[in-house]
């Protein structure tokens, strides 16, 4: 039995956003936490103040999380990426709406006073005296603090390839003169970086450096040139040219080691004291004792703040904890982590001028109880699967009925993926094609709405056949993108300054743009076609036997010699027009690119995907009379219905030996979970960790171990055993400079805890990764409850400054915390669960069915206690719904347990 949370995230757009660039305009992306920590990163749109994503994503997480943020970010290439605004939306808040949050928020500035996050233990307590009483505070720990700009996202370095950047860099008053990048000033220059021309540029005003000690005069800022693909952390041969200098003060505070100096001041009744300092550390360890004189009946309150200790600027607030003493008389001690809170007594900039972001946001708490409670659900719904339509209950056309169109395709998904795990997604979808035909009786109708059939098709072409579309469409999508040519059919949009000149003095006609545009697209349209036809034998069997049962039902159903392109545009209605061309409009939400496409590839992509959907169309009369510029491509369009013809007979040409031959040969070749390029350093000894001993290999991650290769096609070997992994974590950014590494936890042959380094090119990836990692060893035996988010470097942890490299963790783990992919596992009690809550929806109105149904049919009343089963299926479902109910009131999983947090109530 365990609670489980999730929220489903659709970033749709922006609008009104204000211009961070100097051309008038901003590159905005959206960077999304939950209590602070990044968890996903949208595309970037380019050259926009309205961008559209149109992202979604499920993210699972701890049911204790407090609020997720969405931060509009403007990307730069030259400089520190700016914060245009965020929306915060608490879990209270979320909760309060079961169907989610929908609309358009205000962005808030961002002010690094509120940025807090982190929690603090304390030990509260009452001493009472013969003549007085004290107020005794005792200050342990803390966790998570971070610099308040630190909070704030970064610019991404999104891959190692040839790139060009420009960067600040500051001469340290020093007889070395070693120049320091940003974000790593006290750091030493690279051994094999060649510089040149290292002085001053003319006096400038003074500055403080922000390595501290005495202002420099002025800085001179190089432009860095990577000659060679640079491995970790280290930095190969470097070319530098001078450019004009540029300011870079503009940023929030925050310590340039990538931690804190924190301290606690405690007030209480107009005193107030400190703790001592600690350096460099996001998990402080004080364990000091604060005392203060309480009088009887005293209202004032106690008054906890966290501080970032800074030598040459004002401290840094990083939040604090606000204590009712009067209701601490009554408990005398009290101790627990309290959640830092924000300081919230600033005056507000007025909401409304930074711009508005569309959000669909839904928090999901489900309780999944063991298995063998759903059973009775499961063996119904597949018993009806099993019947047909001929079966008594007709339970999934109920079903199908009574669920509202906004939630049919959750319904439609969670049935799939049910009947999926079962066996018999085959067999579920050949009833709604049976029940679809029975309902519909013109021919050019068919799978044209939004039914469950439709939406229950789309969810099963997206769950077993992404690989499958990846292998046909990645090559072109990734060709188009590459070539960045500018095509365009619609002479009313032809802009022929876009095109440049065909010679040296004689400018493009229109017509030779819109020649050259055509064989463009016939030679992708050439190019799909051809990929398509060359796939049968890697379409998935169980994709190939539900064509397969489409085409016979369309054809048994419409039978005549006018309806014989029926059946092949059943089937492409589905894998052309519902797969195929959304995939090509928008490949980033199909994972096929990692970026959204410009305006000149996106209007190639629609332009393409215009071309498939006439295809799939099968050259209809009726398509072609809409736009009759696309002409041009009809003789590649008619060549390429006889191949799709012909693709789509042997495509469904597959008996059922010959499936169950391709179920097992799949089964045997298992594909990896996840596998792409990383950059690994395993601890060896107790020496520090050296950036040259990091070294970029290809990782695989099956349901056996974690292996890696030189290249793809090398041979592989195990690096850790599946069932010897513990944890994977989040490594802190001061560790190695870089806020994309992750850690692996795991056991030896000899059992001795070891730990792998890897660091990922970005958030996304890291997040990607570290899902993957922990989905495929959430039921490992010996899973860590926490962990070092630092190293052990010298002799102590960087996180915490402990000396024991046993010590425990000083951080909890987040094992739970997960992104949904296409390519998860199936979670069959998961699925189970949420297909109950939907017929607990329903209950009032299948009681009334089947209330309806008994009064025709002079049946009994259904059954509400236990007792002997009915054989009325509807009352069955009605039975199995009342003991789900049941089994979910005496299950102590009430509330979400209380990860540590305090006991008392606060006022802020």
């Amino acid at each position: 039995m365990a609670k489980r949370s999730s929220l489903s995230i659709r970033i749709v757009e922006g609008k009104n956003l204000p211009a961070k660039d100097i051309t008038g305009s901003s590159d905005p992306y959206c960077i999304v936490k939950v209590d602070n920590e990044p968890i996903i990163r949208t595309a970037t749109v380019w050259k926009t103040l309205c961008p559209f994503w149109g992202e979604e994503y499920q993210v699972y997480l701890s049911p204790s999380f407090h609020a997720v943020a969405f931060y509009v970010m403007d990307e730069d290439a030259l400089s520190r990426d700016d914060v245009i605004g965020k929306v915060c939306l608490t879990r209270d808040a979320l909760a309060a709406h079961p169907k989610g949050f929908s609309g358009w928020a205000h962005l808030a500035e961002v002010d690094p006073d509120e940025e807090v996050q982190g929690e603090i233990h304390l030990r509260l307590e009452v001493v009472r005296g013969t003549q007085a009483c004290l107020l005794r505070c005792s200050v342990l720990e803390a966790r998570v603090f971070l610099a308040a700009s630190s909070l704030l996202p970064g610019p991404e370095c999104e891959s190692h390839a040839l790139q060009e950047k420009r960067l600040p860099f500051w001469l340290q008053p020093t007889t070395t003169g070693a120049l320091l990048p940003p974000g790593q000033e006290g750091g030493p220059c690279p051994r094999n970086a060649a510089v040149e021309g290292c002085q001053l540029a003319a006096p400038m005003e003074e500055r403080v450096p922000p390595w501290g000690g005495q202002p420099l005069r002025g800085s001179r800022l190089l432009k860095m040139r990577t000659v060679a693909p640079p491995a970790l952390f280290s930095v190969p041969g470097l070319e530098w040219e001078e450019i004009q200098p540029k300011g870079t003060w503009d940023l929030a505070p925050k310590d340039r080691n990538g931690a804190s100096d924190p301290f606690v001041r405690v007030r209480y009744n107009g005193r107030t004291q400190e703790t001592s300092v600690v350096k460099k550390s996001c998990y402080p360890r004080w364990n000091e004792t604060f005392e203060f004189e309480l009088k009887e009946g005293a209202a004032e309150a106690l008054c906890v703040e966290a501080w970032d200790w800074d030598l040459v600027s004002r401290n840094d607030f990083l939040g604090k904890v606000v204590v009712n003493v009067q209701r601490l008389w009554a408990a005398q001690q009290e101790e627990g982590w309290f959640r830092l809170q924000p300081d919230q007594s600033k005056s507000r900039r007025e909401e409304g001028n930074l711009g508005s972001l569309q959000l669909e946001v839904r928090l999901r708490d489900e309780t999944v109880l063991p298995s063998s409670c759903y059973q009775p659900l499961v063996q119904l719904l597949c018993r009806e699967v099993k019947l047909g339509v001929q079966g008594p209950g007709q339970l999934i056309p109920l079903i199908e009925e009574m669920t509202s169109t906004e939630c049919r395709q959750d319904v439609a998904t969670n049935l799939l993926k049910l009947f999926l795990g079962q066996g018999l997604a085959k067999d579920f979808l050949d009833l709604l094609f049976q029940l679809e035909l029975g309902r519909t009786s013109e021919a050019n109708t068919l799978f044209r709405s939004n039914s469950l059939a439709s939406k229950s098709m789309e969810s099963f072409l997206k769950v077993a056949g992404m690989r499958y579309l990846h292998g046909v469409l990645g090559p072109i999508i990734n060709k188009v993108f590459e070539e960045k040519k500018y095509v365009e059919l619609d002479p009313s949009k032809v802009e022929v300054k876009d095109v440049g000149c065909s010679g040296l003095h004689r400018p493009q006609t229109e017509a030779e743009v819109l020649e050259q545009s055509a064989q463009t697209l016939r030679a992708h349209l050439g190019a799909l076609l051809s990929a398509l036809s060359r796939s049968v034998r890697t379409c998935p069997a169980v994709v190939r036997a539900t064509f397969r049962q489409l085409f016979r039902r369309v054809r048994e159903r419409f039978p005549g010699a006018q309806h014989e392109n029926l059946p092949f545009i059943a089937v492409t209605s589905f894998l052309c027009l519902r797969f195929f061309s959304p995939a090509i409009m928008a490949p980033k939400l199909f994972h096929l690119r990692e970026r959204h496409a410009d305006a000149r590839t996106s209007r190639t992509l629609l332009l393409l995907a215009k071309a498939v959907q006439n295809v799939g169309n099968m050259d209809m009369q009726t398509s072609r009379a809409k736009e009759a510029w696309m002409e041009p491509l009809q003789p590649t369009v008619r060549q390429g219905v006889a191949q799709l013809k012909d693709f789509i007979t042997k495509l469904v040409d597959i008996e059922e030996k010959e499936e169950l031959d391709l179920q097992r040969a799949l089964s045997l070749q298992a594909p990896p979970v996840k596998e792409g390029p990383l950059f690994i350093h395993r601890t060896k000894g107790k020496g520090p960790l050296m950036s040259s001993s990091f070294k970029k290999l290809h990782f695989s991650l099956t349901t056996e171990a974690l292996s890696f290769a030189k290249t793809p096609s090398s041979k592989k070997s195990t690096l850790i055993k599946l069932a010897n992994i513990r944890a994977a974590e989040k490594v802190e950014e001061k560790s190695f400079s870089s806020s994309h590494v992750m850690q692996v936890i795991y056991t030896d042959d000899t059992g001795q805890l070891q730990t792998a380094y890897l660091q990922c090119k970005s958030v996304n990836e890291l997040n990607q990764w570290l899902s993957a990692l922990r989905k495929v060893s959430i039921n490992n035996s010996g899973l860590l409850g926490s962990y070092h988010p630092g190293i052990f470097r010298g002799d102590k942890w960087s996180c915490c400054h402990q000396k024991d490299k046993t010590d425990l963790g000083c951080d909890k783990t987040r094992s739970r915390v997960t992104l949904q992919e296409w390519n998860d596992p199936l979670d069959h009690d998961l699925e189970a669960q949420l297909i109950y809550q939907h017929l607990l929806g329903l209950e009032a109105a299948l009681r009334e069915k089947h209330q309806e149904l008994s009064a025709g049919a002079g049946a009994g009343s259904v059954p509400t206690g236990p007792g002997e089963a009915p054989e009325d299926p509807l009352a069955q479902l009605l039975q199995v719904l009342h003991d789900l109910r049941e089994a979910h009131a005496s299950s102590p999983a009430g509330s979400p347990p209380a990860e540590p947090t305090c006991l008392l109530p606060l006022q802020t």
